[in-house]
């Protein structure tokens, strides 16, 4: 069933509802991380250097259709903040009919795109190969991928973040079980190598996908289209309108948060294998660290929209208040932890006297504080975009990221070598969390709206035009 995030405890309610998204986040990571030591320690550094490469060209192709999933998420939320279970059904019909044709589209890209792609990268002669039949797999995955994550988005708007948990939990126990079948062979099933580690994916994000869907008719969940409802699968074209207009400025952020992965990545691999499969062994551990900057963007997200559904302005600067707190309390918890692990935890992911150990520790040091630059972002992020506002974050992310960060990076690359791409992260971090608290003192996001035409206005901010889009 739907949940209010409009009463009570926000410190409480954000934390009970971030946790399960924290945790979701962490399995999710802690997925990628085992098939990546089963990559690194037992396929070598040539396929570890693949697996780095081909998920920045994924990551960079598939999230030009996230941003319509974001868009869905936060229009549900705020119908569920209003209590109109009919127009929030009407957005979960248009937008999954939207999100599974673009899915589809955005797989045969991949497919055809895939070796241009890593050639352009400058992905190292060694590891072409297997980075191609990886990302080959992953690819004829991604309808399932996407709708995974789709309805994810939709049970967290609808305030259930607890289920999501559950089937991740699900999801990852199958692909880390399934990663050494598929790699090295068992019985009849083939060896299949770095292919066998994408197929694992394949087949968790199928069947749990697939009992998700069972689960929540099971359940009869508020959401659920029933047989007198598949009318909703129709496109509604203003609800779509609305979901593209504001969904495609958040999938340009994460194609500008990937467009900035490639090219750094790009940089990397000019210093050779021992230094990209040091990079990509630092992006698991990074990914960590960033876990809980998301978990709570995404809990501060669902929680602000649910609030401006319902009126209730003065919650969400308290939000934004607590979610900043919390982003920096954890992300600076990881950070510690991390580098006092420092090499043991990249001795998962790299042979024992690998050169690449002490690239990887070198380069953490001068990076890792940098994600609590980032979790600032992340989290006032996550409010203004719960109400519609969201060319200013692209705006941002774009100038951090491919004005400041790369550029700064490739400016001082021949006189600092790959010291000049570590520096350049903390620098561009620290840039995207002063204007993103710029932008939340002083902008105008308050007066956003992404109310489709045909549904009910929500009640303005104080002191707002209620007419601004």
């Amino acid at each position: 069933m739907a949940r209010s995030l409009t009463e009570g405890s926000i410190p409480l309610g954000l934390f009970k509802f971030s946790l399960p998204i924290l945790f979701a986040n962490i399995l999710q990571s802690l997925n990628g991380s085992v098939n990546s030591i089963w990559v690194g320690r037992f396929l070598g550094e040539a396929a570890l250097t693949a697996t780095s490469n081909s998920n920045t060209v994924m990551f960079l192709l598939i999230g030009a259709a996230f941003g319509v999933a974001l868009a869905s998420t936060i229009l549900i939320a705020q119908r569920i903040g209003a209590n109109d279970i009919a127009d929030a059904k009407k957005v979960v019909g248009t937008s999954a009919t939207l999100f599974l044709g673009i899915s589809v589209i955005m797989a045969i890209t991949g497919l055809l795109l895939c070796r241009p792609l890593l050639i352009a990268m400058s992905t190292p002669a060694d590891s072409l190969e297997l980075a191609v039949a990886y990302m080959r797999v992953i690819f004829l995955a991604l309808p399932f991928l996407y709708m995974y994550a789709f309805l994810m988005g939709i049970l967290r708007g609808a305030g259930d973040s607890k289920t999501p948990f559950y089937f991740m939990l699900l999801s990852v126990a199958i692909d880390i079980g399934l990663n050494p079948v598929f790699i090295f062979g068992l019985g009849p099933v083939p060896r299949l190598g770095i292919a066998g580690s994408a197929l694992a994916t394949f087949m968790a994000q199928a069947i749990s996908l697939t009992a998700l869907i069972r689960h929540l008719y099971r359940r009869n969940h508020v959401l659920c289209l029933h047989r007198d409802e598949l009318r909703y699968l129709r496109i509604d074209w203003a609800v779509a309108a609305t979901l593209i207009r504001k969904g495609i400025p958040m999938s340009a952020q994460m194609l500008v948060v990937s467009l900035s992965g490639v090219l750094m990545i790009t940089l990397v691999n000019r210093f050779g294998v021992d230094t990209t499969a040091a990079f990509g062994a630092a992006l698991q551990i990074w990914n960590y660290i960033q876990m809980p900057a998301f978990a709570i963007g995404m809990g501060i997200s669902a929680m602000t929209a649910q609030n401006v559904g319902a009126g209730k302005w003065n919650r969400v600067g308290r939000i934004a208040g607590v979610g900043v707190l919390y982003s920096v309390a954890l992300t600076g918890s990881m950070v510690i932890a991390i580098e006092l692990l420092d090499r043991h935890v990249f001795g998962l992911f790299l042979p024992a006297g690998s050169a690449a150990l002490a690239i990887a520790s070198h380069m953490n040091r001068i990076v890792t504080g940098s994600f609590i630059f980032f979790g600032i972002s992340v989290a006032l992020f996550g409010v203004v975009r719960a109400t519609g506002a969201v060319m200013a974050p692209l705006g941002i992310l774009i100038v951090s990221l491919l004005v400041v960060r790369f550029p700064l990076a490739e400016l001082f690359l021949a006189h600092f070598q790959a010291d000049a791409v570590w520096w350049s992260f903390p620098v561009s971090s620290l840039v995207s969390a002063l204007l993103a608290a710029a932008y939340y003192k002083f902008g105008g996001w308050r007066k956003a709206r992404m109310t489709p035409a045909g549904m009910a206005q929500l009640p303005a901010a104080p002191g707002s035009d209620a007419g601004a889009q």
